[in-house]
């Protein structure tokens, strides 16, 4: 398989269309500890610990929490599986509904919830220690 034409860090951003941005950059700082890094009245541009990725809300009423592009949720990637419990936890801090629970594999748990907007988002440990089968 050839390699790209061009270098890139990754995916390292997602734009959501929501309904209040206040609302959501308070939810993703209860749920995941983000931090704004800019913002004006009509949208705001967050950062999750641990990672380069960025997320932008953009106040747009008519489009916030619609799959109109296809995109059927995200995900965050948690460092160690024991932490689903906090994850949970948090979750029914801030009234969250837990869309789906459980686990892929033995020691791989996951979570689905809604955000306030209605975006399913996903929470997940993966082991570095993956088998391919032949």
């Amino acid at each position: 398989m050839p390699g790209p034409a061009f270098t890139t860090y990754g995916l390292t951003h997602i734009a959501l269309a929501v309904k209040n941005v206040q609302q959501s950059v308070d939810f993703y700082e209860k749920v995941f500890g983000a931090s704004v890094m800019y913002s004006t009245p009509k949208w705001a541009q967050v950062q999750t610990p641990g990672a380069n990725d960025i997320i932008v809300f953009e106040e747009n009423k008519e489009l916030a929490g619609k799959n109109n592009c296809g995109i059927m949720h995200f995900g965050f990637r948690l460092t160690n599986a024991n932490e689903i419990k906090k994850v949970t936890d948090v979750l029914s801090t801030v009234n969250a509904p837990i869309v789906e629970q459980g686990e892929f594999v033995p020691g791989e748990p996951f979570v689905y919830f809604k955000d306030p907007d209605g975006y399913t988002v996903e929470v997940w440990y993966e082991s570095d220690e993956v088998e391919v089968e032949n």
